[in-house]
């Protein structure tokens, strides 16, 4: 059975640094990972993903501010967010299983899901 435990959200001002991992119990890491978010009344969305190889993708909204990482060893996600901005404020959550092992764009690809970790950035 696969679980999903990410960890790291809090709350922090603008321009801070937050880092957030995911933990993947019974996942073989053999496909690719990704993080999403949602905000109150928005629809879930992409933040980045990174396949088995190492390949990533950030979505624009980030890019140069937040690098995304896996360290298949220890069988865990991360995610470096750096120069948060308030519309970075949302849930976050990792996911991985989807066919494959394939990286795709949206949420309904991915079949195990984390439970979520709030970051909460304040201007």
């Amino acid at each position: 059975q696969v679980q999903l435990v990410e960890s790291g959200g809090g709350s922090v001002q603008a321009g801070g640094s937050l880092r957030l991992s995911c933990a993947a119990y019974g996942y073989a890491m053999n496909g690719c990972m990704g993080w999403f978010r949602q905000a109150p009344g928005k629809e879930r969305e992409v933040v980045a993903h990174i396949s088995a190889g190492g390949g990533s993708y950030l979505v624009d909204s980030v890019k140069g501010r937040f690098v995304v990482s896996r360290d298949n060893a220890k069988h865990t996600l991360y995610l470096q967010m750096n120069s948060l901005k308030p519309e970075d404020t949302a849930m976050y959550y990792c996911a991985a299983g989807s066919p494959g092992g394939l990286c795709y764009m949206s949420p309904r690809w991915y079949n195990y899901w984390g439970q979520g970790t709030q970051v909460t950035v304040s201007s």
